[in-house]
């Protein structure tokens, strides 16, 4: 948070007064986002914290236990189960006020905000059809070429695992021998 600049170069004493309070009434829908994910970060910090002291916390099966230890544990307990609760009125305020923000804008439907290219031929003319079709056949003949070359790696490739084959069964044919 950002404190107000002071009062006095040239200015008259009221005049950021207006503006501060018109910018507490009028918070950001994207502010608001991320105080509701900050809110969620908490909630899920406090859980885990519970399910610690819940954890540790012990079984009342006929054991004594030190009446101290338990109260505080208890009251850590309660004390986390309360802020919680407040935690979640918290982002159900974010929620209500980011629906409130938003309930003005107009839906966008989800294809609109995927980018892609229409096939549709009357928005093209002549010379982007050719174009088009000029760099379609130049991406047709560089695919070829690499398709040439893969080919040719794929043989090399073969040739040498028959080789190593071949050596490896040698190996194994001396090796048999040999006991």
């Amino acid at each position: 948070m950002s404190t107000p600049p002071l009062a006095g170069a040239g200015m008259p004493p009221g005049a950021f007064s207006g503006t501060q309070a018109q910018a507490a009434r009028e918070v950001n829908t994207a502010s608001l986002c991320r105080i509701g994910q900050e809110t969620v970060q908490d909630i899920v910090f406090r859980t885990m914290e519970i399910f610690q002291l819940l954890r540790n916390m012990q079984l009342p099966n006929g054991v004594t236990y030190h009446t101290g230890t338990y109260q505080d544990r208890l009251g850590k307990l309660q004390e986390h189960l309360r802020q919680l609760s407040i935690l979640f009125r918290k982002l159900r305020l974010v929620y209500d006020k980011c629906n409130e923000n938003c309930a003005g804008l107009d839906p966008v439907p989800i294809e609109q905000l995927i980018p892609y290219v229409e096939e549709d031929g009357s928005k093209h003319d002549d010379c982007g059809a050719a174009s088009q079709l000029r760099f379609a056949s130049e991406e047709r003949r560089e695919i070829m070429e690499v398709n040439k070359k893969l080919k040719q790696k794929n043989q090399q490739l073969k040739q040498i695992m028959d080789q190593l084959r071949n050596l490896i069964w040698d190996i194994n044919a001396m090796l048999a021998m040999r006991n």
